[in-house]
């Protein structure tokens, strides 16, 4: 009976230690990343639109499978095929309207918890809230700025899978496919009521440094 209890002891120790060996430890990230973005509300969502997103990370490990892991993401995000009011014979009796896109720049940072998972732990599966700043708002075709129009501030949930491909002790590349779904009304002035929201799906890659 002692023999079972000692072994299990030591069995629990081994398993305790072996799952806490990367606590501590700090992976830094930089990725650039296609963006495919899109607002939508409860009835409608407007068509994608492709963009390009840059971000750096910090990862800091709990345990071999656990880590908690802050993004700072250049973000763009919007929409194509909207309309514009044009000038024309009449504006307010005839008003014309031209096909644009919508561009939306937000700083973005997620803060999510961070599971690796797989034999070598190079696979990872991430999730958490996160918070964007709006940068800059525009449309394409007069190329006119419409920041005023929206909020500021964007807030929502993040969720990622990736995997890591070892290039040395210290060095990895990788690969994510990330989705983010935006909780927050996008609208300074929204007067249909149903809520616009942004929503974002991108494809990152990336290289991570594991720091001392």
């Amino acid at each position: 009976m002692k023999r079972r209890i000692i072994s299990s002891i030591a069995i629990f120790g081994f398993i305790i230690t072996s799952s806490a060996q990367n606590k501590g430890k700090i992976e830094i990230g930089f990725n650039a990343g296609l963006n495919s973005s899109n607002a939508t509300t409860t009835y409608y969502s407007a068509e994608r639109s492709i963009s390009l997103n840059l971000g750096a990370s910090a990862d800091y490990y709990l345990s071999d499978s656990w880590s908690l892991k802050l993004k700072l993401i250049y973000d763009r995000k919007g929409w194509d095929n909207d309309f514009i009011q044009v000038s024309g014979f009449d504006p307010i009796e005839f008003p014309a309207y031209e096909r644009t896109n919508v561009n939306l720049n937000y700083i973005t940072v997620p803060l999510m918890a961070n599971w690796h998972f797989g034999s070598k732990k190079n696979w990872y599966l991430n999730f958490g809230p996160y918070i964007g700043f709006l940068m800059n708002a525009k449309e394409t075709r007069l190329d006119t700025d419409i920041k005023k129009e929206f909020n500021t501030v964007d807030g929502g949930l993040s969720l990622g899978i990736g995997v890591k491909i070892p290039v040395s002790d210290k060095l990895k590349l990788f690969i994510e496919y990330e989705v983010q779904g935006g909780m927050a009304e996008i609208y300074k002035n929204n007067e249909e009521g149903d809520k616009n929201m942004n929503i974002r799906s991108s494809f990152n890659f990336g290289i991570n440094f594991l720091l001392d």
